[in-house]
């Protein structure tokens, strides 16, 4: 079996080559006309800044003749620049950060639609790997790597732009100088380019260790909230079994890596201060000093020394852009490199299932009846590891098939092949066409939202009158949540176990399906409480047909066939047919029809 493995070298590459599918389909026009406007403001912005460059010429000339008039009109005219400096870098802002929600939007749709298509965020679950967290991938990270992707393609084309614009300046305004008996032309460009290199380069081997710090740290970071999370939602059990101080040492001890790793991105960033600091000094004060001779001996007036002196700083801003944006490029790099690693990852998975090299897969076609088909069916592990071999089944309309074996057959695996959910192996599974098809799971889940919703998930077009979901309610022993309907709540924390279950049942029994598919639907259940349930669903589903997988005593009754999963020893498991033996026939006839509900 080939399989694909992206190497770990060239995910901010890789990260690149998805997000900037914005520019193309049916998101490429907004795409390039933000992008237009964006570098029109762009330009704007650069113009004005050499607008203010050429106003510290007049300035400062006009100060040194102690020439008053013009003096008041460099004030007036330095006003109007900063108001249209100032609104030119307002409408770069607008563009900018419209830029980057827009993006943002697109690409979190993206991976939202990956993720959740042909149940991938189920099966990655299964698969697990280096792309935990997927949740802060496709929003913390994948913002981070827009936005500040944005903000380095914008510094970028600035400091390009800036650079050509006031070296030219700088030329022309500094003009040459004789050192030693040599002329040097443009030797302000000179200085700043040399200064501006050894600054660069040094930032660089201080700066260079600096991208997997923040990596490792945003790595942390990320863990230490899946950790809360999973304390949140668990919160009930931890502390029932008094839980709380092994969750509390565990916290910390996470906690305590995190520390260690923001330590490490400290002592990065504190060596880069060194340099950084120094250099805000000195970099207005070298061009000065550069300047000095040729304003002491009269070839440059006052305003020209100015003016280079900006200029001069402008460059070296400009070609130090890079060094000065250090802590955010590895910010960029460490966000998009876990953006891609998920990419990779669903890229791994697809090669489990037969994208990248392998043969086969449990394929879902359309039934040539209204029946189920299990086809020569084998279901594999993940990593290729036979389960069950060679499963033979048809399921008749109505009918309701009871699924048994020993922990560990595949029995769970089994129903979630059927329902899609599960495509590592081989054969058919043959379902009729357009049928409406169900899950119930042992543990329900809650979408937010209120009790009514809850009931018709994922149904939300679903309109029935009350009375229909008062019955329903009852019937399920849930009558004491009738008067709740439209009331919002977590529900996931507010009901029980039991009442959970009864509510799956209850949203099966709204919307009838085609094919109901359970999996220990009954545990959290008294006896007596699956017995009426149990029941309830034999008597009002007779044209569903039902897959139930269950252990408990007294299902046998509620069905019409049983399946039995054997695993043979050292070997994959085979499936048996067992029929419901007369006795459990005879007490499902003789038994009366319960007619009130389950009590609570």
């Amino acid at each position: 079996m080939t399989r694909f493995v992206p190497p770990a070298k060239g995910r901010a590459r890789r990260f690149l080559k998805f997000s900037l599918g914005f520019w193309r389909g049916d998101t490429r026009r907004r795409a390039w006309l933000l992008s237009a406007g964006v570098v029109c403001f762009l330009l704007a912005n650069l113009g004005a800044a050499l607008a203010v460059n050429r106003w510290h010429k007049y300035f400062f000339d006009a100060l040194e003749r102690k020439d008053l008039a013009t003096i008041w009109f460099s004030v007036g005219l330095i006003i109007g620049l900063a108001i249209l400096s100032a609104a030119m870098a307002a409408g770069l802002l607008h563009l900018r950060m419209r830029l980057q929600i827009r993006w943002r939007e697109w690409l979190a749709e993206s991976l939202f639609a990956r993720w959740l298509s042909q149940r991938r965020f189920y099966q990655l679950s299964i698969v697990g790997g280096d792309a935990e967290n997927p949740e802060a991938r496709m929003s913390d990270d994948a913002r981070l790597g827009v936005e500040l992707l944005v903000d380095f393609s914008l510094g970028v084309l600035n400091a390009v732009l800036a650079a050509v614009s006031f070296i030219g300046v700088l030329w022309f305004i500094g003009g040459g100088l004789e050192i030693g008996g040599f002329y040097v032309p443009g030797y302000l460009v000179i200085a700043c380019i040399i200064y501006s290199a050894f600054t660069s380069g040094t930032m660089y081997l201080l700066g260079a260790p600096l991208v997997r710090r923040v990596e490792e740290k945003a790595a942390g970071e990320a863990q230490l909230r899946y950790e809360l999370t999973r304390v949140k939602d668990s919160a009930e059990t931890i502390a029932l079994i008094g839980g709380d101080e092994d969750e509390r040492e565990r916290l910390n001890e996470t906690l305590r890596d995190v520390v260690v790793r923001w330590y490490g991105v400290m002592v990065q960033q504190g060596r880069m201060t060194w340099l950084i600091g120094s250099n805000m000094v000195l970099a207005p004060v070298i061009p000065l000093l550069l300047g000095a001779p040729k304003y002491l001996s009269g070839e440059m007036s006052l305003g020209s020394l100015m003016q280079s002196a900006a200029a001069f700083v402008q460059v070296m801003t400009a070609l130090n852009w890079l060094a000065d944006n250090s802590m955010r490029l590895a910010d960029w790099f460490a966000a998009a490199q876990r953006v891609a690693e998920l990419n990779d990852a669903l890229d791994r998975l697809d090669a489990t299932i037969g994208k990248h090299g392998r043969s086969e897969t449990i394929e879902i076609r359309d039934s040539p009846d209204d029946c189920v088909h299990l086809c020569a069916l084998h279901i594999s592990q993940h990593d290729g590891k036979l389960m069950i071999a060679d499963a033979e089944l048809v399921i008749q309309p109505g009918e309701k098939v009871l699924v048994r074996g020993e922990s560990g057959s595949g029995k769970s695996t089994l129903i979630r092949a059927i329902a899609g959910l599960w495509p590592w192996g081989g054969g058919e599974i043959l379902i009729p066409p357009k049928a409406l098809v169900s899950f119930i799971p042992q543990k329900p889940y809650f979408p937010l939202g209120t009790l009514r919703d809850a009931l018709v998930y994922p149904h939300a077009e679903l309109d029935l009158p009350n009375e229909r979901f008062e019955n329903v309610l009852v019937r399920c022993g849930l009558s004491h949540l009738a008067p709740r309907l439209d009331e919002t709540d977590n529900w996931t924390s507010v009901l029980s176990g039991g009442e959970q279950q009864r509510v799956a049942f209850a949203r099966a029994m709204l919307n009838p399906p085609d094919i109901l598919i359970l999996d220990e639907p009954t545990s959290a259940l008294d006896e007596l409480s699956q017995f009426k349930l149990m029941e309830y669903m034999r008597d009002e589903m007779t044209k569903t047909m039902v897959i139930h997988v269950g252990h408990r005593p007294g299902l046998e009754p509620f069905h019409d066939r049983q399946i039995h999963l054997i695993r043979e020893e050292g070997g994959p498991a085979s499936a048996y047919e067992r029929p419901i033996n007369f006795r459990d026939r005879v007490l499902r006839k003789l038994r009366p029809k319960t007619t009130g509900g389950l009590g609570s």
